[in-house]
């Protein structure tokens, strides 16, 4: 599960990066934010 939430994490971030180089600012920072709260590396949401 810990590998999964990563490359989820990593593939959410990476849209994210993709988003804002795109110019999509708003959209871009959402994505990086719910990597970091999917990321089992930061906070996240499945875990107690």
């Amino acid at each position: 599960m810990y590998t999964v939430l990563w490359i989820l994490a990593v593939i959410i971030g990476i849209a994210g990066v993709v988003a804002l180089l795109r110019r999509q600012i708003l959209w871009g920072v959402i994505l990086i934010i719910i990597a970091l709260l999917v990321g089992p590396g930061g906070v996240s949401i499945f875990n107690p």
